[in-house]
């Protein structure tokens, strides 16, 4: 393999043998292999030396892989790790993927597997120092005040936004309901080239189906009932800036396809007419619907979400987020304070383990209504607990029928996904939440797995 620097590979596995047979196959691929006998001994070699990726038995003396692994993920956050498991159950590797390895492998290995997996990896390392360099230079001149937050999923969609915003590409931003969609559209707006143009925002789910169509492109005067005058449309009112269509996987099958027309063409007729007109309007559109799965289903155009999700932004739930709760509900206990001329001064420990603690369906959203209410209603000087209307959260996922001992990993992972995706009735995001895994990581076992689309 020809490159400037070879990747160093940490080999960590307790038993010699294994570890002579993965350095000859990884030596012949090209790279620089080191080992570690155990745990704490891969600790010290990532002190000492620059790695590029782990390759980590689970069963290990000492210190076992998953302690391993949590210290690695905790002093190294970017380094891959992929995990090697014989005797595991679906519950290790889980547990492993949950702590941050990237993926795992069952012994006995194949090294054709394993030298892919390993490509894979340091492939998107690459590319991600890749995209940190040039986000680093544009977030320099990055306005990010409005997106609270430094989670490591915040931290990434703030360099995606950074390449995104002064480009002419059409945005598709999906996530939950009270994510910030319209939050990023702003961001997004105000650091383009148009930003001196307006952003002009329309709530496709909030209007009757024979409106949004007149609402988005106009209409002529007699063009239906109650049609007294000419009107223009947001469209006209966005030339020359950005327009934000939000819930747009809402829009009828009629509207959706004069909005096809606008994005391929950059025109459209008004209801009622038969006049072309232009709109050079950028669009940036959100929903919290899986518009992949509703073009599977035949609700939404095919070509269409493809012409709409040119770039595409996931929110990221604020379950996922961390303590990055706590950097909110401060922001909002200092506004709400100002707001309701309050003086509390934080929150009491037991509401910070709440705040930690609760599932927060509603995302950012309910966060603010629920901060405001508890410094509304508050008898003391600090928010405690009982302050905060804080519900049951998330269920745990119910262990699926058809689990038995002597079932390899990958036939009870193939299982659990199945069940789950069944028990959700397809809903690809709710069952990545239960799964504990992310919805990248759910699709790409859905492909992996060859499971059919829900």
């Amino acid at each position: 393999m020809s490159q400037s620097r070879q990747s160093h590979i940490l080999v960590v596995d307790d038993e010699a043998a294994h570890r002579l047979m993965l350095r000859a196959h990884l030596e012949d691929a090209g790279y620089l292999v080191l080992e570690a006998g155990d745990g704490e001994a891969a600790l010290a070699v990532a002190s000492a030396e620059p790695l590029d990726l782990v390759l980590m038995d689970l069963a290990m003396p000492r210190m076992d892989g998953l302690e391993a692994l949590k210290r690695l993920k905790a002093d190294y956050p970017h380094l891959p790790v992929l995990m090697m498991t014989a005797y595991g159950s679906i519950d290790s590797a889980v547990e492993a993927l949950k702590a941050g390895a990237e993926d795992y492998l069952t012994k006995p290995l194949e090294m054709d597997e394993v030298l892919i997996k390993i490509a894979r990896q340091l492939k998107a390392v690459s590319l991600a120092r890749q995209v940190q360099v040039q986000a680093e230079r544009l977030g320099e001149r990055f306005d990010f005040s409005a997106l609270i937050g430094d989670s490591p999923p915040m931290r990434r969609l703030k360099e995606t936004l950074a390449l995104v915003a002064p480009s002419q590409a059409t945005v598709l931003i999906s996530g939950e309901s009270g994510t910030g969609k319209e939050v990023a559209a702003q961001i997004i707006h105000q650091h383009s080239p148009r930003a001196q143009g307006p952003l002009v925002k329309v709530n496709c789910a909030a209007l009757p189906e024979n409106l949004l169509e007149s609402e988005l492109f106009g209409h002529e005067k007699g063009a239906f009932t109650g049609a007294n005058a000419r009107r223009e449309g947001r469209f006209a009112a966005a030339d020359g800036g950005s327009i934000f269509l939000d819930e747009v996987g809402e829009m009828s099958p009629a509207t959706q396809a004069k909005l096809l027309r606008a994005l391929q063409e950059g025109e459209y007729s008004p209801v009622g007419s038969n006049r072309v007109f232009n709109s050079d309007a950028r669009v940036i559109a959100a929903t919290n619907k899986d518009l992949a799965e509703a073009v599977a289903q035949g609700e939404f155009r095919e070509d269409l979400y493809y012409r709409l999700n040119v770039v595409n932004l996931e929110m990221p739930p604020l379950r996922e987020r961390g303590q990055d709760v706590e950097l909110l509900a401060e922001h909002f206990l200092v506004r709400f304070n100002r707001e309701n001329q309050r003086q509390l001064s934080g929150f009491s420990p037991e509401a910070r383990t709440g705040l930690l603690s609760y599932a927060w369906p509603g995302n950012v959203r309910e966060l603010i209504n629920a901060i405001e209410r508890a410094v509304i209603l508050a008898a003391g000087p600090v928010l405690q607990a009982g302050d905060l209307p804080l519900g049951e959260g998330v269920p745990a996922a119910q262990g699926p029928e058809g689990l038995h001992a002597g079932m390899s990993i990958r036939q009870a992972e193939r299982l659990l996904i199945e069940k789950t995706l069944e028990a959700t009735g397809g809903n690809r995001t709710r069952a990545a939440e239960l799964l504990g895994i992310t919805r990248k990581t759910l699709q790409n076992k859905i492909k992996e797995y060859g499971l059919p689309p829900a």
